[in-house]
């Protein structure tokens, strides 16, 4: 059997600043700004390090609903996509690349919650 460990969280919300402050103030995180490809702010931390997961928070258009979601690392995302359909999932946003290399996709699993999927390339 082998292990699909989770990597990455993200949070979505409209408030990207007040997120920021409260997981600073909480844990002591510490950000730095990405930007996106749309032009979006996105910051990510990588305070998990070493034993935990890093993250990111996504800003979303004023009254969008928050999120939080967690990505699995797997070797290929078509591949996976198509296990969690066979297992009653759901592929929300099909697999995509990244300008810089991420294939990512997006699913719901068979009680409603959304799950990520995503490699890097180069995970075996």
């Amino acid at each position: 059997m082998t292990s699909t460990p989770v990597t990455w969280f993200e949070i979505g919300t409209d408030r990207p600043d007040e997120a920021q402050g409260f997981y600073a103030e909480l844990f002591g995180w510490t950000f730095t700004e990405e930007g996106t490809a749309e032009g979006g702010s996105y910051r990510t931390t990588t305070a998990g390090e070493p034993t935990g997961i890093g993250g990111g928070i996504r800003a979303l258009a004023e009254g969008a609903p928050g999120y939080a979601i967690l990505y699995a690392e797997v070797a290929d995302v078509a591949q996976a996509c198509g296990r969690a359909e066979a297992a009653g999932g759901t592929v929300l946003t099909p697999p995509r690349t990244t300008p810089g290399g991420l294939t990512l996709a997006l699913l719901r699993d068979p009680v409603g919650t959304h799950l990520g999927l995503f490699s890097s390339g180069a995970t075996a």
